[in-house]
């Protein structure tokens, strides 16, 4: 038989506890700064309003069978819409569209106006110059301002600031872009596919304006998307229709003119041209009048594939800031604040609140 020893650490709780009530000093010269702290954080911390609007896209189904099963899937999480459409871009990839490069880049030249009324701008603008910052985040941009014009290297960016290309942007506007980005949040249900976008800002009005632009700019590009080709169809028949009309016209013109001229001409030979020209005119009305009917159902395509959007919730200016409050903050800070000395007394006091206990095994 052998015998091992094994050690094990414990903690000794009685004795912390008296560590700690017996360190008042201590604990009360940790909390007064943590409360020091966690309030400089509240007061110093730009107050930031939420915007919410709310869509129900028009979706459609199969039908029943699949439409019943698609429902059950949903439950789980996973996409089953066996056919239901062939869209590229449905409801679940629209905060992927939202988030794009692209589309937050359309959103610079957007006019904004702030709670007062003082400030009328755009909303780049307004995002580089007119923005509060904490105080706590000034070190931290002050060192990346001075790391990035020691390290600059314009050859990765732009150099163009007035000039907007997603492709290649500069550095303040990649910086603008990563804010907007930050400050929106678009989600869709699964089951109901309602899409809500959220928008932050520091401002009531403008988050509110964003939300609604935001919204508009969505539906036109989705709408813009599901009638492209039936756009391009009806632009390519009216086209047709154009060159038909202006066929047709000069046909009936032609057939017109050499009858007023040889009217009283009985010979059979002006009668023949006069037959042909009269059936090229009617040709040609044949087909001015199919294309004109082909029009009218390019045109009626190009409303049945405009989707439909109900807006379930319309954005409004929020009264209440979305910050946390100054007292969960101040209670936050002081819980660290306590943590943190006792983590020191644990440091300081280790001899006496750890304890080494060797057990035998055979």
């Amino acid at each position: 038989m052998e015998e091992y020893k094994k050690k094990r650490i414990i903690i000794d709780s009685f004795k912390l506890i008296h560590l700690v009530r017996k360190d008042k000093i201590g604990m009360s010269l940790f909390l007064l700064a943590a409360a020091f702290l966690g309030l400089a954080i509240a007061f110093g911390t730009p107050k930031e309003y939420k915007a919410a609007v709310m869509l129900a896209p028009e979706t459609s189904t199969a039908n029943s069978l699949t439409s019943g099963i698609s429902s059950l899937a949903s439950m789980v999480g996973m996409d089953m819409n066996f056919g239901n459409n062939s869209d590229a871009i449905y409801p679940e990839l629209y905060p992927d569209l939202i988030q794009s490069t692209d589309f937050l880049v359309a959103l610079f030249p957007i006019r904004v106006e702030s709670k007062d009324g003082m400030l009328r701008t755009d909303y780049y603008d307004y995002l580089q110059n007119h923005t509060r910052k904490a105080w706590y985040l000034l070190p931290s941009q002050w060192m990346a301002s001075l790391v990035s014009k020691m390290m600059s290297d314009n050859t990765a960016f732009g150099t163009d600031e007035n000039k907007v290309d997603p492709f290649r942007l500069t550095k303040q506007q990649y910086n603008i872009t990563a804010n907007i980005r930050k400050s929106i949040d678009c989600q869709v249900d699964k089951k109901t596919s309602v899409i809500t976008i959220e928008v932050k800002d520091q401002d009531p009005v403008i988050a509110a304006t964003m939300a609604d632009s935001i919204r508009n700019r969505l539906q036109v590009f989705i709408t813009d998307y599901r009638t492209k080709k039936a756009r391009n169809d009806l632009a390519y028949m009216e086209k047709l229709f154009a060159e038909a009309k202006e066929q047709y016209v000069k046909a009936r013109q032609q057939f017109a003119a050499y009858a007023d001229a040889n009217q009283d001409v009985l010979l059979q030979t002006y009668r023949a041209k006069q037959e042909d020209l009269e059936n090229d005119m009617q040709l040609k009305y044949n087909a001015y009048t199919q294309i004109y009917e082909q029009l009218q159902l390019s045109k009626a395509k190009v409303q049945e594939r405009t989707p439909a959007f109900t807006v379930v919730q319309s954005a409004s200016v929020p009264v209440k800031h979305c910050n946390k409050s100054k007292i969960s903050v101040l209670l936050t800070a002081l819980f660290l604040g306590a943590v943190c000395r006792v983590a020191v007394l644990m440091i300081k006091r280790r001899k006496e609140i750890f304890r080494i206990v060797t057990t035998d095994e055979v």
